[in-house]
């Protein structure tokens, strides 16, 4: 066994790339109360004061401290940046200040372009330039539109289409780095390229993901040089306690720098941290309070986290949201709950912290949970209103017992699944269209299939319903 792994239970998870089955395989399932958890240290509070006048100077610029409009983010093109080097447990900002918004262009250069002319900043020139000869998601999304369909979006009879920006969710599996460092991954990576390459016909499907499979080789070597940045080796699996939250951390980092995403969820990671945890507690080597210490630091950066977008954006979405939901709880197929202590100390940050929208903590909630983390999950929502609840009973038949919440509800099975979501239609709108007989009276356009306005002073519901329908099967 890699001498990392001493102390865990052996299974499957050794031989393959299995987080669920370590999990199953070592977790601690509590059914205690809360009394053992750890307030905030002096470290904790000259931090987070830190950081709250940071938020505080934030908001009186408007809600953005400052963009680097000459930079675009990713793993590596920023130096290490700090909140206070000398105090932080866990390391790694997206760019080299907190609180300081990179760009990706990579989305659309329009939308980087407006976000950054919104808060009084000028993109660069060079970024200008250079993205001159990129296709950018939204230029790619775009192009492939119909004229029908442009029309559509022009007229805002369908609004929230995936050009403004990626539509699609995807939950990392960054548990894994921490289980089985870089090396490993990139290793079981490499192997999926020889055998498709191998196996599989030459077609476009085989190139496509052959393709694929070298960003995500490429992509890992980037990350590990990242960490190396702050000095962490992450090649090899975490040892204990605090590089597994930190190797986690790293592998969370590395998607908000590279992604600007709608939602960026942190998958379910508070029972998994809770092994290391557990076991270094045991050994001797870690107390409580250095245990809620990580944790504290480690959901620090999680509310550093930052986009860069538009203010019709955040107007939108009521805030400032970057959907950082963590799943604590639920019970396990095997009828044990995934209720750990690490369930509480990550539902504590909100007191040590003070509340906060983000992470979007969000509980699994079950009939079947322990009756003192009910109680206490009741308890924080009266004091905090910071949690939200979903019903485990209801996903887990379906997704089992390793999913975890994208953006704000919607389940996925962690690291096996995507989501991909079409836009909003204005059914009001499209009512109106056509008793207009396909007349958009307030853009002038005339879309769908064209026939006389229905004028009659009582509707037909017969009628309408036929033209209607026709109307949706002309666009």
């Amino acid at each position: 066994m890699n001498e990392c792994w001493k102390d865990f239970k052996p299974g499957k998870w050794q031989d393959e790339i299995n987080v669920r089955d370590f999990i199953q395989t070592n977790y601690t399932p509590y059914k205690g109360d809360s009394s053992f958890l750890a307030g905030p240290t002096k470290r904790t509070e000259e931090l987070m004061n830190k950081l709250n006048t940071l938020l505080t100077i934030e908001k009186q610029y408007g809600g953005v401290l400052d963009i680097d409009t000459t930079t675009v983010s990713s793993l590596t093109s920023y130096s290490p940046g700090y909140l206070d080097k000398e105090k932080e447990i866990i390391v790694g900002l997206q760019t080299n200040r907190p609180l300081k918004r990179g760009v990706n262009p990579f989305g659309g250069i329009r939308m980087a372009r407006q976000a950054c002319q919104a808060y009084g900043y000028k993109l660069s020139d060079k970024i200008e330039n250079e993205f001159q000869f990129r296709t950018t998601h939204n230029d790619g999304v775009f192009r492939a539109y119909s004229e029908e369909m442009r029309l559509a979006r022009k007229s805002s009879i369908i609004t929230g289409l995936p050009d403004a920006y990626g539509r699609g969710r995807i939950i990392g599996d960054y548990r894994r780095v921490a289980l089985y460092g870089i090396d490993r991954l990139i290793e079981e990576k490499k192997k999926d390229k020889a055998s498709i390459a191998k196996d599989e016909s030459m077609n476009y499907k085989t190139v496509r993901q052959l393709e694929e499979l070298f960003q995500q080789i490429t992509f890992l070597g980037f990350m590990k040089e990242m960490a190396a940045m702050y000095g962490f080796d992450i090649s090899q699996p975490a040892t204990n306690a605090k590089e597994a939250v930190q190797w986690l951390y790293f592998a969370y980092l590395a998607a908000i720098k590279e992604q600007n995403g709608a939602a960026m969820s942190l998958g379910r990671t508070a029972t998994f941290i809770d092994i290391y945890i557990e076991r270094d507690l045991k050994n001797g080597v870690l107390t409580e309070v250095e245990a809620q210490e990580i944790m504290d630091d480690f959901v620090m950066k999680l509310r550093m986290a930052r986009h860069l977008r538009t203010p019709e954006y955040n107007e939108l979405f009521g805030g400032d949201p970057m959907w950082i939901t963590e799943a604590v709880g639920g019970m396990g197929e095997d009828g044990r709950t995934l209720v750990t202590k690490n369930s509480y100390r990550i539902l504590n940050t909100l007191y040590n912290l003070g509340s906060a929208p983000e992470p979007n903590l969000t509980i699994l909630w079950s009939d079947k949970l322990p009756e003192n983390f009910k109680n206490f999950c009741a308890k924080l929502s009266i004091d905090t209103d910071s949690i939200q609840y979903e019903n485990d009973d209801v996903m887990r038949p379906h997704y089992g017992d390793d999913y975890a919440i994208a953006c704000c509800v919607s389940a996925m099975k962690v690291g096996k699944q995507m989501q991909f979501f079409g836009a909003r239609c204005n059914l009001a709108k499209l009512l109106l269209l056509t008793l207009n007989g396909g007349y958009d009276t307030t853009s002038g356009i005339h879309i769908g299939p064209q026939k006389d306005v229905m004028a009659d002073e009582v509707l037909d519901f017969d009628k309408v319903k036929e033209r209607l329908t026709n109307t949706l099967n002309g666009l």
